[in-house]
């Protein structure tokens, strides 16, 4: 099959929109043992969206696919992303890739945990400048967000239209109490923002009552 993307755009990417390969993943599926080879394969929706091949070697983890830069033909590229361990603190060994990516002349070797297909090659997110959604969100969006992902893990719906899920069985009742304050507290603060961004357009006495709430 094809290639994972067609080259660097001119657009300001976004992390999550890029194919990705990430290191703790990889070593559970172990594809990080040495002599080991295959393809590596994305799906979305069921259905396969990019594949490459790849072997582990002494050196790293070689990467074989195929790209299509700006419109030109697909052209054949190899990649070996060297790897790193570092100790835990508890034991044991974390593996990180070392970024073989360049820029402006000057080699980055940041040790990181993912890689993106922003372009040309598996680098990470900082030689393509990538951001991740949520760092575009505004501030009570960002809010909203935190509280409808609690929700849900305690086994709700998302939105201030629902209740609260009941203490899921087997939680802790301090636990679940301290998911329910916070909760409270992001929806609190994304109500908070959402009105103080609107304040300037109500007359005077509107923004004071507003605000006498919001204290």
């Amino acid at each position: 099959m094809g290639g994972y993307g067609s080259g660097r755009t001119g657009r300001k990417q976004i992390a999550e929109d890029c194919k990705s390969l990430d290191v703790n993943r990889l070593q559970r599926e172990g594809v990080l043992n040495v002599g080991v080879m295959g393809n590596w394969v994305w799906f979305s929706n069921g259905e396969e969206v990019g594949r490459i091949g790849y072997s582990m070697t002494d050196a790293g983890l070689k990467l074989n696919y195929r790209v299509r830069c700006h419109g030109n033909d697909w052209e054949a590229v190899t990649e070996t992303v060297p790897l790193t361990y570092v100790a835990c603190h508890y034991g044991g060994m974390r593996t990180y890739f070392l970024c073989p990516g360049y820029v402006n002349g000057r080699h980055c070797g940041r040790r990181v945990g993912k890689l993106f297909a922003g372009g040309r090659y598996f680098l990470c997110r900082h030689c393509y400048s990538l951001a991740y959604r949520s760092q575009s969100e505004a501030e009570c969006d960002r809010a909203l967000r935190r509280a409808n992902n609690t929700r849900m893990a305690l086994g709700g719906e998302p939105g201030t239209a629902y209740f609260i899920a009941p203490k899921p069985k087997g939680m802790w009742q301090r636990t679940y109490e301290r998911h329910c304050q916070q909760i409270a507290r992001d929806e609190g603060q994304a109500d908070i923002l959402f009105i103080s961004k609107f304040t300037h357009l109500l007359n005077e006495e509107d923004r004071e009552a507003i605000l006498e709430v919001l204290e």
